[in-house]
């Protein structure tokens, strides 16, 4: 399973989740920082990956467009890579069973 991980997470979650999301990626390492969410939206759908936001941007474009891409809406605040990092660790289990759904276009996790 690949997430690629937007803009608003930081590129060291690759690295830090890399044993349990292996071939992940981030947006600006891929050359789509700063451009818009339909340039994300499209590179994630041709390139097989689970988008990961804590923007609610790509949540709205699931309901509206379906998958792919799926979706991973991180619900949370302000808080530290490590948070997001055991958060995503956590709840790998239903992340993988999350990708396997074909009825299921987003996730919001908190």
């Amino acid at each position: 399973m690949r997430l690629l991980f937007d803009e608003n997470l930081s590129p060291k979650l690759v690295a830090a989740l890399a044993d349990v999301f292996p071939d992940s990626a981030h947006v600006d390492r891929v050359g789509l920082g700063s451009v818009p969410d339909s340039d994300v939206w499209e590179y994630a759908k041709a390139q097989g990956f689970i988008l990961a936001s804590k923007d609610s941007d790509f949540y709205d474009k699931s309901a509206l467009y379906g998958q792919p891409p799926k979706v991973i809406w991180i619900r949370r605040g302000n808080c530290s890579n490590r948070q997001i990092q055991l958060l995503l660790r956590n709840k790998a289990a239903v992340i993988m069973a999350f990708e396997q759904d074909p009825e299921l276009s987003c996730l919001r996790i908190m």
